[in-house]
């Protein structure tokens, strides 16, 4: 008989081997994947996670390891905050979506000017308009106990919705010969999140989920807030005898979780992505909270997660281009990290027994 035995206290030792093993599982998973589709396995996830490092695309691929990297750092870390709180919010991609909007309307109310001003209003619009998208499951959760993750979830639907009519309606290029689009922002030199170093892949959104990940790991370490955070999601009920208060809390976990994932849609579309249109959703909001977990909810070790999954991304394209797997086998693939992810994750609370229990008859 195989049971399982909660643990009086979590494991350490299962909690940090529980990512590693992930990785491997997820390996010898997707090899069994690629190999049921007629592809060398062995050269299949070779490509995926050694390729886009040392292989002969190397000098492209590894500048665009930052730049698929840094939305998915900025956004996992808003998340941590609230899953560490036991606030889940699971609509970032909707957050992502009406930042890059806000932040586009803004430099297209300027275009052409040519100021200084006009990328740091951007980044204000971008994260204001994450911000507000987070506060609608933030106010319904305070005021009438709704679930935020119903709420965040359905969300980013209607985000998608607003996406097509400004790429059909009020952002369409007026030059762009009918096609829905905005104008390319990165040919607006005032709006255009170019890369600071040449060639190197790095530009303000890196630089930004670098600061987040530091900022994170004080907060979360040396201030009142991360305490509280972190009280919150192991014993609610103790948070309360300690003075936390419970709206407060929920407001500053979404609103961070929302400009952040505001401010990866900003730097998205006024760099790599360059305009509004009607499938600028990428599913990087999705995606960082598979990089949340997989970083332990450590802003060090979400950095980590995300430049492992940034990984994946272009390896992914590499197997595409190169190998012809199909798109929909590279999602499973990243799919089942955090599958096994969650399952190896119970043997942190969890002990495996077989036998009958003690006293059984």
């Amino acid at each position: 008989m195989i049971r399982l035995e909660r643990r009086p206290t979590p494991s350490r030792f299962w909690t940090g081997a529980t990512p590693v093993l992930a990785v491997i599982a997820t390996m010898i998973a997707g090899g069994i994947l690629f190999a049921a589709l007629g592809k060398n396995p062995v050269e299949a996830i070779r490509t995926i996670f050694w390729d886009p490092l040392f292989g002969q695309f190397a000098s492209y691929s590894r500048p665009q390891l930052l730049v698929k990297a840094a939305p998915l750092i900025l956004i996992a870390v808003g998340l941590s905050f609230g899953f560490r709180a036991g606030i889940w919010n699971i609509g970032a991609e909707g957050q992502y979506i009406i930042g890059a909007i806000f932040g586009a309307a803004m430099a297209l109310a300027f275009y052409p000017m040519d100021a200084v001003i006009v990328f740091p209003l951007m980044v204000l619009a971008g994260a204001a308009g994450g911000l507000a998208w987070a506060m609608i499951p933030a106010v319904l959760k305070i005021r009438f106990n709704t679930s935020e993750i119903l709420v965040s979830l359905m969300l980013v639907y209607v985000a998608g919705h607003i996406l097509s009519a400004m790429a059909f309606g009020a952002l369409r290029n007026p030059e762009g010969m009918g096609f829905p689009g905005s104008r390319n922002l990165q040919q607006y030199p005032a709006a255009h999140n170019a890369e600071l170093i040449a060639g190197s892949g790095l530009h303000w959104g890196t630089v930004t989920a670098f600061l987040a990940v530091i900022v994170a790991y004080v907060v979360m370490q040396r201030h009142i807030l991360g305490f509280q955070i972190r009280v919150a999601g192991e014993a609610p009920r103790a948070a309360r005898f300690a003075g936390v208060n419970p709206a407060r809390l929920t407001a500053i976990c979404l609103g961070t979780s929302g400009a952040l994932a505001g401010l990866a849609g900003l730097f998205e579309v006024s760099g790599p992505s360059g305009q509004i249109t009607p499938d600028f959703a990428s599913g990087y909001g999705f995606t960082a909270i598979i990089v949340a977990f997989l970083g332990r909810l450590n802003p060090l070790g979400i950095l980590l997660a995300g430049l492992l999954m940034a990984l994946t991304y272009i390896g992914g394209e590499l197997a595409q281009l190169t190998l012809a797997l199909p798109a929909a086998a590279i999602q499973a693939f990243q799919g089942m990290l955090l599958f096994f992810l969650l399952a190896f994750d119970m043997l942190s609370n969890f002990r495996i027994r077989i036998g009958r229990p003690e006293g059984a008859q």
